[in-house]
Order: C-alpha cells, then sequence, then structure tokens
C-alpha cells in the first residue's frame, strides 16, 4: 500500500471496529470471513505502525523541550 493509499488512522480504526463487530455478530458468511481477518490484520499492523512512529516523535519532542 503506498503512503498516498493508507487512511489515516481515525478511517483504520473505524474500519476495523466495523470488522469486529461483524465477526462478533456473526453476520460474515463463511465465505468472507478469510478476507474480513486478513484486512482486520493488515488494519491492527497499520494501526500500530502509526502509534509508534506517533510515540516516537513525541519523545523526540520531549528530549529537545525537556521543560515542556
Amino acid at each position: 500500500m503506498k503512503k498516498s493509499d493508507q487512511p489515516s488512522y481515525e478511517a483504520a480504526y473505524s474500519e476495523l471496529r466495523l470488522i469486529l463487530s461483524e465477526l462478533q455478530d456473526g453476520t460474515v458468511g463463511i465465505d468472507a470471513l478469510t478476507a474480513k481477518v486478513e484486512r482486520a490484520n493488515e488494519l491492527v499492523r497499520f494501526c500500530r505502525e502509526r502509534l509508534r512512529l506517533t510515540e516516537e516523535a513525541v519523545q523526540q519532542l520531549s528530549q529537545q523541550n525537556p521543560t515542556a
């Protein structure tokens, strides 16, 4: 996925919640189950990476401004 094709964190998280809801409700047919689980895994990886990058940026800022 190219950077320009990536969703925002909020969009990815929202889609992930929708997939989880569908899986919990049992509304996903067996034929679509694998695709939904794979998409959920992609979204989880994307969200984790976005959070990691944000945490690194915050740490860099706090190191640059120790009194802030």
